[in-house]
């Protein structure tokens, strides 16, 4: 990979999910609406992006980033 391909990257501030076995990463997200056992909802550039299941919890929680862990139903941009 190109040093190009890696600050770009490191840099983007384009909205990233990812969603693995129980987890689910949001990067570059705005803010926390809602933070509940069974539905999160972040923002992002005034659009609502809802995370619904059953016992969801925070595992991480840095400025730009977020992890769910939980019984991950549905994800609604």
């Amino acid at each position: 990979m190109n040093m190009k391909k890696i600050k770009n990257y490191i840099s983007s501030k384009d909205l990233k999910i990812n969603y693995f076995s129980r987890h689910l990463n949001v990067l570059n997200y705005d803010s926390i609406i809602t933070l509940e056992n069974d539905k999160v909802v972040l923002s992002k550039d005034n659009k609502l992006i809802t995370i619904k299941g059953h016992d969801l919890s925070l595992l991480k929680l840095l400025e730009m980033e977020i992890l769910i862990e939980g019984d991950i139903k549905t994800i609604e941009l």
